[in-house]
């Protein structure tokens, strides 16, 4: 036991033991700075550092911007960030594949390919299934006797059967001799109505354009979407009054009539009308001359 006493007094004394750590210069042995310690105190400082630097660490990778900096550590806000990205990015590749088949579709109808065409004017997307080529065009004798009807009652009437529903009627775009008539046998899915040079071409119907671009063959080319599952077409104008996305009232100047484009041969409208996707005679439902 006593052995026991006389050692924890050697170690006691052993670090309570004074030692003065000294700085001199090294020329003239001048004394510049002294401390006074022991191995307690010593023991002491070097814990207390440690935890501070241990404490402080841990703060500036827990509670600042430098813990991004550190290889694997990711952080909250970037992770929220590039999920929203991702999410976004889908959504605008969705839409330009949209907006892709919508364009592809109206420049199918521009060059006459109704065949193929893949046009809804709701959602762009709809497939065009139906050929006319293989469709019976010949008139019956119930279609011939309503249509005689139609044209006394009302020459501009798109359909007797709505008019209870809707008061939609088309405006002529411009007034003159048709040079070549409507034959889906020819693929030509319109009229050709001759006309001066800087003639106003004026909208058939209220409607918003969503189409009014330079083409190669058609020159400049205006296309409106109307009420109804409507959509009117011009083609070969010399200018063009409207861009794409404004609306148009029925009877407004949208375009000056030309000869634009390489199907064009002299000063003329080409116009066509369709419904649902599929091409309709114009001569039907507006009066040209």
């Amino acid at each position: 036991m006593a052995k026991k006493k006389k050692e924890q007094k050697r170690i006691t004394r052993k670090l309570l033991n004074k030692y003065r750590l000294v700085i001199l210069n090294e020329d003239t042995f001048e004394e510049r700075i002294s401390f006074k310690l022991n191995r307690l105190n010593v023991f002491v400082l070097v814990t207390i550092t440690s935890i501070i630097l241990v404490a402080g660490t841990t703060f500036l990778i827990a509670f600042t911007p430098l813990r991004e900096y550190i290889p694997g550590y990711s952080s909250t806000s970037l992770n929220l960030k590039a999920t929203k990205l991702v999410a976004t990015t889908d959504s605008l590749e969705s839409m330009i594949t949209i907006n892709q088949k919508y364009y592809k579709s109206i420049r199918k109808v521009l060059t006459g390919d109704v065949k193929t065409v893949e046009f809804d004017i709701d959602s762009a997307i709809q497939s065009q299934k139906l050929n006319p080529e293989e469709v019976d065009l010949e008139p019956s004798q119930e279609d011939i006797r309503l249509r005689e009807e139609v044209s006394k009652e009302d020459k501009y009437s798109l359909f007797e059967s709505e008019k209870s529903s809707t008061d939609f009627s088309l405006f002529p775009p411009v007034k003159g001799n048709i040079t070549s008539g409507y034959s889906t046998n020819e693929k030509h899915y319109g009229i050709d109505v001759a006309v001066p040079k800087d003639t106003p071409v004026k909208a058939a119907s209220s409607g918003i354009v969503i189409f009014a671009e330079w083409t190669a063959e058609t020159g400049h080319v205006l296309i409106i979407k109307h009420s109804n599952n409507l959509i009117t077409v011009y083609k070969h104008n010399a200018s063009l009054t409207k861009q794409q996305g404004e609306h148009v009232k029925s009877g407004e100047v949208i375009a000056t009539a030309g000869s634009t484009g390489e199907l064009s041969t002299g000063p003329h409208l080409h116009f066509e009308l369709w419904r649902d996707g599929y091409p309709t005679d114009p001569t039907n439902f507006i009066d040209f001359e």
